[in-house]
């Protein structure tokens, strides 16, 4: 009983950090994380709107690529400065992305008084992430693979990162079944009641034509 419990929410303040940064009076914090969704949500509707087409090239160049891990908000009196860490940021390093971009915020926000400050970090070691890992079990499925082949293929890309385990679960009709079930793979140590231990997760819905996957990745990175 009580194990179902998120395990970036079980280790805020330990392992795991906030992803925003800033004060508000309690009357207005509701306006401030309503402010915070929609940021996350323009920025991350940018990225899908403008995305490559193309199913027949590497993941590093096809739009699967471009995946956001997390995104930074620090909120200032006049600034807001957002830090968008991203896989393979080919696309916001075109010519005119960020203005671009910029300008989408702005009529999303609606912050006259403060100005944006966009910066983009590239990831170290993306296949260390569970979000480039979600998305692309999602486009390998949706590409009508296996759901276990992609599922080995994932684990297979984390060799070139540095983690100590990895789990990944599937649930849905698979394979396009009538009655739903889950699946899941293990590989490596994941102590998910450490609370010492650094896990990363992601929880990723993926559409297919039979209905909605849902994908789970729990990434042990290591422990302090």
């Amino acid at each position: 009983m009580g194990q179902k419990i998120n395990p970036l929410g079980f280790r805020l303040g330990t392992t795991q950090n906030h992803h925003s940064f800033w004060f508000a009076q309690p009357k207005n914090y509701s306006e401030g994380l309503q402010e915070d969704k929609k940021i996350r949500n323009c920025i991350k509707n940018y990225i899908q709107k403008n995305r490559k087409k193309g199913s027949n090239r590497k993941m590093e160049s096809d739009s699967s690529s471009e995946v956001i891990t997390h995104i930074e908000i620090q909120k200032e009196i006049d600034t807001i400065h957002l830090i968008i860490h991203i896989g393979f940021p080919n696309l916001l390093k075109k010519k005119g992305a960020i203005e671009e971009l910029e300008k989408d915020l702005q009529k999303e926000v609606n912050s006259v008084n403060q100005r944006l400050n966009i910066a983009i970090e590239k990831v170290k070691e993306p296949y260390r992430q569970p979000n480039i890992l979600a998305e692309y079990i999602a486009f390998q499925l949706k590409n009508r693979v296996s759901f276990r082949k992609a599922m080995k293929k994932a684990i297979e890309l984390t060799k070139k990162a540095d983690i100590k385990g990895i789990k990944i679960q599937i649930a849905g009709r698979l394979a396009g079944k009538e009655i739903a079930r889950a699946e899941c793979i293990k590989k490596g140590r994941l102590p998910l009641q450490t609370i010492r231990a650094k896990i990363d997760y992601c929880c990723y819905p993926i559409r297919t034509i039979y209905g909605v996957l849902g994908v789970k990745i729990w990434i042990f990175v290591e422990e302090e």
